[in-house]
């Protein structure tokens, strides 16, 4: 484990019963990085979410965050962690201020210290004002991040989030997403978190993408979509299987069928429109053409698209 390491994870493997639901994972998360899990339902990423939160225990392989091995030592991986789940976990009769010290007395926090930390939280997700209001009158993105004040008040090194953008609308999780940086920066805390929302994703400093179980990539955003390989062409026609056969052997490119259409990539695509119409005139109902985003990376790496 490097010293830059915040989570390694290696060869990690689960099953339920005969399904797979990690097949061989490696890799490792640096530390005060923002570190997105990619991946459609059933793409592992909630199972991973949960052997990080020491809820289970993987069926192969090894974690190690901090250098403490989560099926070794879960007492002190867990004090390096705080942890915000999909359902929410908060009594909306109290105020945020009181289910803030609730949770912090399950720490072991109490007095003076308890309640230093409940304002350092609250301001660190600019709610310090809202204190002494009910859970059940705020917004869905105030009550998101009631939850994260929660699971920062023993001041943990490392935030592991799973699907924190659920139920939020757009300027909800774009403040989310503003509130994670912020701690990034002031605190150096390494945030790891699942998502199915490709924007959610392309925020982070690296993405892992899993599908079915298995890595498929890594990397950050931008790296990912630069290995595309130039603008993503979608076409489509009557007979697809058969143009994408023709395609592929006249411009020598890699061509497929996904879900009923035509796509490749190339560079300088809306060239390669023109030459396209010109050499199959009649059998091309429509094109489109866009550049590459993660959705195409995993489709490049899947053959199939993000369900």
């Amino acid at each position: 484990m490097s010293s830059r390491d915040a989570i390694v994870i290696d060869s990690v493997g689960h099953r339920y019963g005969e399904r797979v639901a990690l097949a061989e994972v490696s890799f490792a998360v640096g530390r005060g990085e923002i570190f997105a899990l990619l991946g459609p339902n059933g793409g592992g990423k909630t199972t991973l979410f949960r052997i990080l939160s020491t809820l289970m225990l993987p069926t192969t392989g090894t974690v190690r965050i901090f250098e403490d091995d989560v099926r070794e030592r879960p007492a002190a991986v867990r004090r390096h962690l705080g942890v915000v789940f999909q359902a929410p976990a908060l009594d909306e009769r109290l105020t945020v201020a009181e289910n803030l010290r609730f949770h912090g007395r399950c720490y072991g926090l109490r007095g003076r210290l308890l309640e230093s930390r409940i304002d350092a939280a609250l301001e660190s997700v600019s709610l310090g004002e809202r204190r002494h209001d009910l859970v059940l009158t705020l917004s869905g993105g105030m009550r998101r991040r009631v939850e994260l004040a929660k699971a920062l008040l023993h001041e943990p090194p490392v935030l592991v989030l799973d699907e924190p953008s659920t139920g939020l609308d757009p300027r909800a999780r774009r403040e989310l997403r503003d509130t994670l940086a912020e701690l990034r920066a002031r605190a150096g805390t390494t945030v790891v978190l699942t998502t199915h929302l490709m924007d959610e994703a392309a925020a982070g400093d690296r993405v892992a993408i899993l599908d079915r179980g298995h890595l498929v990539a890594i990397g950050s955003p931008a790296t990912l979509t630069a290995e595309v390989g130039g603008d993503v062409v979608w076409i489509s026609a009557r007979e697809p299987e058969a143009l994408a056969t023709r395609i592929g052997a006249r411009f020598d490119l890699r061509v497929e069928v996904v879900e009923g259409r035509v796509r490749l990539e190339r560079t300088r695509a809306h060239e390669f429109v023109t030459d396209l119409i010109e050499a199959f005139p009649g059998e091309v109902d429509s094109v489109t053409l866009s550049r590459p985003t993660l959705e195409d990376v995993f489709v490049h790496h899947t053959g199939h698209r993000f369900e």
